[in-house]
């Protein structure tokens, strides 16, 4: 599991790397999320210790809300100056998302029913 983590770290590492050295306005672990998912989708599959440090995370994910909470109860005032803003933002986010969800589960099930000859 340790080996897994330090993947992980690695994969942040090489993120944080390439948005400083490239000047991109992203956060640099989201660059080293998109890298480690082009690693495994090229790779098949994932390494046993990956697994198990993920499985690790997952389980104490809620745990990992609590410093957005505490943001949010932080800049209360600033929320409650903004919230129309952040609705509408929210809102959109959100049907963005279900829509590009949608699409990619149609793309994804077009392609297994083509490469299946026989449907999914």
């Amino acid at each position: 599991m340790l080996n897994g983590f330090a993947l992980l770290l690695v994969f942040q590492l090489l993120g944080e790397t390439a948005v400083r050295l490239a000047g991109l306005p992203l956060p640099g672990p989201v660059v080293g999320m998109a890298a480690l998912f082009a690693w495994l989708a090229w790779r098949g599959h994932a390494v046993r210790s990956l697994e198990e440090a993920s499985d690790a995370l997952l389980r104490y994910l809620a745990l990992l809300f609590v410093p957005a909470g505490v943001g949010v109860i932080l800049y209360l005032d600033r929320v409650a100056s903004q919230w129309i803003v952040l609705v509408v933002t929210l809102t959109l986010s959100l049907v963005v998302t279900l829509a590009v969800t949608g699409w990619v589960m149609q793309w994804m099930l077009r392609r297994s029913e083509k490469g299946d000859g026989h449907g999914a």
